[in-house]
């Protein structure tokens, strides 16, 4: 191709997970994960969200706490479903035995599992991201007087501590492979979103950064934060505590319509407002092998048709490039 085109909005997103990825377009989903034995399984399915239709969760705002939401369950639902191929491999004919009949018997019990998994895991977030960098900031306020200097102490410890977590993890081997999933999902986003056909070397030479990643969202949390919470003013703990639980589905819904906004513009604006999140990614992505992309265009195709939207959004045959 002779010129780098514009990118377009394509509408579809994903995550990675063990060793494999999930994409999602409008109620469907994919997931498809590289099992043991090298083969490539891919199922699809339809997720309507916790609120369905309704109108009020299209709301500008409300949308996305419901989004977060959604991409939690979501996520948890596809992270156990790539890890029960790994856990049936370790498994003895038992205890293989034993899950099927599991499976038979209904799924009731993993929703309510994979439930319970969710809250646990939002009311460490919030612990860890919100209520601790808040507490050590209290803290210092006994010495420091100057009531600016401590909520700039506080959101300074709140981005250390996101961007500490991160770095830590990132250290990890088996989160090493689920950053290099990730780096193929994005790949392949951004292939598509390019006008470029979906083939393992387009998708080898795409970014593996974009703006619509849950990183940047994760990081927009944690800045608009650090700058609704400088302007809020109150001297009771207690109050200070319950207004800083109050306001997270704030900043969540406030996170998600920048975040909505830098998936479909590209202006000056914009892309500076989107650096830190980008540059965050650096952290969450790594570059991926070629097993990895193949596993990632699989998941792609099953929920998306790349070749009628590189004809509708760029007005060519992919077979023309």
């Amino acid at each position: 191709m002779a010129k780098k085109r514009q990118a377009q909005y394509s509408g579809i997103g994903g995550q990675a997970v063990l060793e494999g990825v999930m994409m999602k377009n409008k109620t469907k989903y994919a997931v498809a994960v590289r099992k043991p034995d090298g083969d490539i399984d891919v199922q699809v399915e339809e997720y309507q969200g916790v609120c369905g239709d309704k109108k009020f969760a299209k709301l500008p705002l409300i949308r996305g706490v419901f989004a977060f939401i959604d991409s939690l369950v979501l996520g948890m639902r596809v992270t156990m479903h790539s890890a029960s191929f790994y856990e049936e491999e370790e498994a003895s004919p038992e205890e293989k035995a034993k899950e099927e009949a599991k499976k038979s018997s209904g799924g009731r019990a993993d929703d309510i599992m994979m439930g319970v998994t969710v809250a646990v895991s939002v009311v460490i977030a919030v612990a860890l991201f919100m209520l601790l960098p808040f507490l050590i900031s209290d803290l210092l306020g006994k010495y420091i007087r100057n009531t600016s200097l401590v909520a700039i102490l506080e959101g300074l410890l709140r981005i250390l501590i996101f961007v500490g977590y991160i770095a830590a993890i990132s250290l990890m081997k088996d989160i090493r492979r689920l950053y290099m999933y990730h780096g193929a999902e994005h790949k392949c986003i951004n292939c598509i979103e390019r006008g470029r056909p979906l083939t393992v070397k387009n998708v080898m030479r795409s970014s593996r950064q974009h703006k619509r990643c849950g990183t940047s969202f994760l990081l927009f949390v944690v800045l608009v934060s650090v700058i609704v919470f400088f302007f809020i003013r109150v001297d009771n703990l207690a109050l200070k505590l319950v207004l800083r639980l109050l306001f997270v589905p704030v900043i969540a819904g406030i996170s998600y319509e920048i975040i909505r906004l830098a998936g479909r513009c590209n202006n000056i604006l914009i892309r500076i407002i989107s650096a830190p999140g980008m540059w965050m990614q650096r952290l969450t992505t790594k570059e991926p092998d070629e097993d990895m992309v193949a596993v990632a265009i699989a998941s792609v195709e099953a929920v998306f048709d790349w070749r009628a939207y590189l004809t509708e959004t760029f007005g060519y045959e992919a077979d023309d490039l």
